[in-house]
């Protein structure tokens, strides 16, 4: 059976929350699904200080995890409209796998979260998507059939090139029950995507 690895990076718990509803949906769709996030970079003081959630469940990956999955959705906040620097910095190690081709044909996908409805997040979504096609990977969006990300009744993350959320300057903003429909949604496009190819 094919298996899509969820991987994240995530300060405040925001793209954790969107790890889980991403898995769930790829679990929906009868598919495998594992949780792992990146290693923290920030020193452990400065991060208490800055009140990152420290208490994630998720096991931390390696990079030579990404060889044994069929798919992988990648979780950042956007850093100035880019991907995270903790993601950056473990995605950089990937170059012997990019090397021997480890990643080519496999189903790649990205989701991210940010502070303001117009902070970036279809700049931090392409900056990880440019990475997966680097890699050769087979991109999957979140295209409207996601219909939530067209409402006009409430303020939404959400964007053709993946599912978002919008934390609020104070980080007090969780996701929303629309946002949340469009990362499982976006999970299920994966897994059926995924299935397709590999089973």
């Amino acid at each position: 059976m094919a298996k899509v690895l969820v991987l994240y990076y995530s300060s405040y718990g925001h793209i954790e929350t969107m790890a889980k509803a991403i898995a769930t949906g790829v679990r929906n769709a009868d598919m495998e699904a594992d949780i792992k996030r990146v290693p923290e970079t920030v020193p452990e003081d400065v991060a208490k200080d800055a009140g990152f959630k420290l208490d994630q469940e998720a096991p931390i990956a390696k990079v030579e995890d990404l060889a044994n999955y069929d798919a992988i959705v990648i979780g950042t906040p956007t850093r100035f409209g880019r991907v995270s620097s903790q993601m950056a910095a473990f995605l950089d190690q990937a170059g012997g796998l990019w090397a021997k081709g480890a990643m080519v044909g496999k189903v790649g996908s990205a989701f991210t979260s940010t502070a303001s409805q117009h902070g970036g997040q279809e700049t931090t979504l392409f900056s990880v998507i440019t990475n997966l096609l680097h890699f050769g990977m087979i991109i999957v969006g979140l295209p409207y059939s996601h219909k939530g990300q067209a409402t006009l009744d409430e303020i939404v993350g959400g964007a053709p090139y993946g599912s978002t959320t919008i934390a609020g300057s104070d980080g007090s903003r969780e996701p929303s029950e629309i946002e949340l429909e469009g990362a499982r949604h976006q999970g299920e496009l994966v897994a059926r995507t995924t299935a397709r190819l590999f089973d």
